[in-house]
């Protein structure tokens, strides 16, 4: 069965080659045009995964008053008033921003979520109730304002607790993660906490937030860990073949012109940063080999964040080399 815009878009397609229609071609075109865009709605609308936090109070008669007055105290924008607070010294000045937003009451966080779900919740069941090949366009448009107005809702959570993420990634700092990299993942953390936290018992969100935001960063950290001592034994395994005497006595001309093309091919699959580190970290450039500090101070990162570049860019090496089938092309020369 033909899906409802690929219909109409064929229609349309068809009323464009039909000039010898007359003046009907133009609005018929027209209407077949419309009636394409209203089932790209449709479909798009109907494919949309709505997420919300399921509440009995939803099904009650004062559902819609709970979630539409707002506490005496709330205000938006969030910025509050003051100077620069003490903890946002030595921050970036976006990062330093952050501490001019002021945080939400307890009132004012139970009425956001609660409004977010209910938007959600209302949004939700709505489109269950309509028809997937003949909702309207004022249909469509109802339950898309609704999602539209939860995402602003949600915005405002998440902006009233990016700080949250900031004073917990201070305390995350290693050498796997520079701190605007940490605030980043944290941030992550945050938006998915926004969607999962359960506002119905009652709990403050920065104890679900702070408890979900920590645990990421613990993970970040053991896989910094893992990452570190893998790319540690890989060096020195490279090394070690570096160091061994090259032997050519198995190899003619052309397989070793064979191996430089493929080589070449490789270090073009890689991104601009990676394939410098690796060309100068094992001297393919015909320069001695340059170490983690030395590339770190001439880039302007950290020496781990190089040690990280280059573990991804053999992981990508080694990638490109199975998908090439290099041990058994080599294996055949043998």
């Amino acid at each position: 069965m033909i899906a409802p815009a690929k219909k109409a878009a064929k229609l349309l397609a068809r009323h464009r080659k039909s000039p010898s229609q007359g003046r009907l071609t133009a609005a018929d075109a027209a209407a077949a045009r419309e009636r394409a865009e209203r089932a790209a709605r449709r479909e798009a609308l109907f494919a949309r995964e709505i997420d919300y936090i399921p509440c009995r109070g939803f099904l009650k008669s004062d559902a819609e008053r709970l979630a539409t007055r707002a506490p005496a105290d709330a205000n938006v924008p969030l910025t509050k008033q003051g100077g620069p607070s003490s903890d946002a010294k030595g921050l970036t000045p976006y990062l330093a921003s952050l501490y001019q937003t002021r945080l939400l009451s307890k009132d004012e966080e139970q009425f956001y979520f609660r409004r977010m779900n209910w938007l959600k919740f209302r949004a939700a069941t709505t489109r269950g109730r309509l028809n997937p090949r003949r909702a309207t366009l004022r249909q469509i448009d109802q339950v898309e304002g609704w999602l539209t107005e939860a995402e602003t809702v949600k915005a405002i959570l998440i902006t009233s607790n990016l700080r949250l993420v900031v004073s917990i990634a201070k305390k995350f700092i290693d050498a796997s993660w520079t701190f605007e990299e940490l605030v980043s993942e944290g941030n992550v953390a945050l938006m998915r906490s926004v969607e999962k936290f359960n506002f119905f018992l009652g709990n403050r969100f920065s104890t679900y937030a702070t408890y979900a935001i920590q645990r990421h960063f613990y993970r970040l950290s053991h896989r910094g860990r893992q990452l570190r001592k893998r790319f540690v034994n890989d060096d020195e395994s490279l090394r070690d073949r570096a160091d061994a005497e090259p032997s050519t006595d198995y190899c003619s001309t052309e397989q070793i012109a064979t191996l430089k093309g493929l080589f070449t091919q490789f270090l073009a699959e890689l991104e601009p940063r990676e394939r410098q580190i690796v060309v100068a970290r094992f001297g393919f450039d015909g320069r001695p080999p340059r170490t983690f500090r030395e590339l770190g101070s001439q880039l302007g990162v950290c020496k781990e964040r190089i040690r990280q570049i280059q573990g991804r860019a053999m992981d990508k090496l080694r990638t490109l080399a199975a998908e090439a089938r290099l041990d058994q092309t080599v294996g055949d020369w043998m």
